[in-house]
């Protein structure tokens, strides 16, 4: 997989998980910049400020980011869990899968 791409996978999670501790600025440029794939120019022109805000929004948030998936470990929990899930589907036993249904549609729909 293309280094990009993992990386805007990366923050895609990182997002996903921490949006909450975002202000809705931040989100929004988030989202337009990683989500939406715009650049710096089209969300400097679609939010009404300047390029390089733009760009210290993205750099500031990247590394408050990293710094709570460093300290909370949302992310790799995540994929933890879903691994172990993938296993013990695996095992194809009766009890295991309903619980496993259940979880999924809490946490899922």
């Amino acid at each position: 997989m293309n280094e990009l791409l993992i990386k805007t996978q990366e923050m895609n999670d990182l997002l996903d998980r921490y949006e909450s501790l975002l202000t809705q600025r931040q989100l929004d440029v988030m989202n337009l910049y990683f989500k939406e794939d715009l650049s710096y120019q089209e969300i400097a022109d679609d939010l009404g400020i300047t390029k390089s805000a733009i760009y210290d929004i993205i750099r500031r948030v990247t590394l408050n980011l990293g710094e709570y998936e460093e300290k909370l470990q949302l992310v790799k929990k995540y994929y933890q869990l879903q691994d172990l899930i993938e296993t013990l589907k695996s095992l194809n036993i009766v009890e295991v899968n309903k619980l496993i249904k259940v979880y999924e549609e809490e946490t899922h729909g």
